[in-house]
């Protein structure tokens, strides 16, 4: 993967496609760009699409030293305007959700349309931050890898995990979670967890880009009352729920995921050029 220098971190991308419009996936945490590979497989013959590694993860550079969760929002910042001279239909699950819903505040010239997938606008609720410290604590001295048992449920539905032709996915992310560099992932982790809210901001904004909300069923980490919480704040928002689907909806129901965004993207275009 070819790496750009954002804010003096290297940050790991694909860049593919073909189109007069860009498309911008964001993955979340413990994740990778990889998660969005279905998505950017149906929509690279009609858009130019660009995935990321946050700082920590994939193939990007660790973390070295604490940071927030504007420092993501920085991060995606730089490579969009590193890499496109055009405002981008920016497209974030749980993390990545946070951090578009930070550009659009900070700097909407960058976001043509807004995809939310499997995210929240809100901060973390304390009884949830309460298990998520105890588990960083864990992940600071332990790692990932012990902690799989435990990971797994919360980021992806039952389904999923138990379908025996899944098996060669579940491996593969488990595989991809279980490397992940133990400090980065705690400093990662305190980020997030910490997030600000941002709801009523959103609420606030007379003209936000188009937005579309998409949240998998069984979706523990954020559920669909989150999301809903988001349709109805944000202005013109539309949501879409996914069947079957935990918080990794994209990688749980790939096809599904994909054609709720192939439709809401055409209907951009459509509205574009009537």
């Amino acid at each position: 993967m070819p790496h750009l220098n954002a804010n003096g971190r290297q940050v790991a991308y694909t860049d593919t496609g073909k189109g007069p419009e860009t498309i911008v996936f964001s993955h979340g945490y413990l994740m990778n760009s990889r998660m969005f590979d279905h998505q950017i497989s149906a929509l690279k013959d009609r858009y130019r699409v660009i995935a990321f590694d946050h700082r920590g993860h994939g193939q990007s550079a660790p973390c070295r030293a604490p940071f927030g969760i504007y420092d993501l929002v920085d991060d995606a910042e730089a490579l969009i305007r590193g890499l496109t001279d055009q405002p981008v239909h920016f497209a974030g699950m749980s993390t990545g959700g946070f951090v578009g819903l930070r550009l659009v505040l900070r700097s909407p010239e960058l976001i043509r349309s807004l995809t939310l997938i499997d995210t929240a606008a809100g901060a973390e609720d304390p009884a949830a931050l309460k298990q998520y410290n105890q588990l960083l604590f864990a992940v600071r001295w332990l790692g990932v890898r012990p902690l799989m048992g435990k990971v797994m449920p919360i980021l992806m539905a039952q389904p999923f995990l138990t379908d025996p032709d899944k098996r060669a996915d579940v491996a593969f992310w488990r595989a991809e979670m279980s490397a992940l560099d133990k400090r980065s992932i705690h400093r990662f982790g305190k980020a997030i967890f910490s997030r600000d809210d941002v709801l009523a901001d959103m609420a606030a904004l007379e003209n936000p880009p188009p937005t579309q909300i998409i949240v998998g069923a069984d979706d523990i980490a954020t559920p669909v009352a989150k999301s809903q919480a988001m349709e109805a704040a944000i202005k013109g928002a539309q949501m879409t729920i996914i069947p079957d689907a935990g918080h990794t909806s994209p990688i749980e129901q790939p096809e599904l995921v994909t054609a709720a965004m192939t439709r809401f993207l055409e209907a951009q275009r459509a509205a574009e050029s009537a």
